[in-house]
């Protein structure tokens, strides 16, 4: 009896560490993407393409462990200070599992993830929603349709006042 309670114990934590564990790698990263991106292109670690007219970019280091995928919204020279309130507003409320953030003085769709601990399910919706993110940047600033409650008020911008010309 003892010698099948350490069985069961020994085959449950098998199955525990297995189910825990995705074992994502860069092979199977790659087919997802391709899976559903309209043109892709692969150069070492990175992996750039096209989803939904959007460019996103797929960046992997298998030896430690991560992966981003990104998207390119708008160059800071470009931004509005309410823009930038807003984002920040988002990243708390309803960017949800995608950041924006700023790098090489352009604001990005981020998603973050340790790579091998990846599911398939995952990844597909890290991709939908680095593109929500970015096509809603300047809108609804969303990464899906839910929403954390509490002030998620976003800041207006003025409106512009028009002169009426008299004759």
């Amino acid at each position: 009896m003892r010698r099948v309670y350490y069985l069961f114990i020994l085959f449950s934590f098998v199955v525990l560490t297995k189910a825990k564990a995705q074992d994502m790698n860069p092979e199977k990263l790659s087919e997802l993407i391709t899976q559903v991106s309209d043109t892709v292109m692969t150069n070492s670690n990175t992996i750039q393409f096209m989803y939904q007219e959007r460019p996103l970019i797929c960046v992997y280091d298998e030896n430690a462990n991560r992966m981003r995928i990104i998207s390119p919204i708008v160059e800071t020279k470009d931004l509005k200070e309410e823009q930038l309130l807003n984002m920040l507003v988002a990243n708390f409320h309803s960017a949800l599992d995608v950041k924006y953030a700023l790098s090489d003085e352009v604001i990005w769709s981020v998603f973050i993830h340790p790579l091998k601990e990846l599911g398939d399910h995952q990844v597909l919706d890290a991709i939908s929603q680095v593109h929500a993110a970015s096509v809603t940047f300047g809108t609804s600033y969303s990464s899906t349709n839910l929403v954390f409650p509490g002030n998620t008020k976003k800041k207006e911008a003025p409106k512009e006042k028009k002169l009426i010309e008299r004759g």
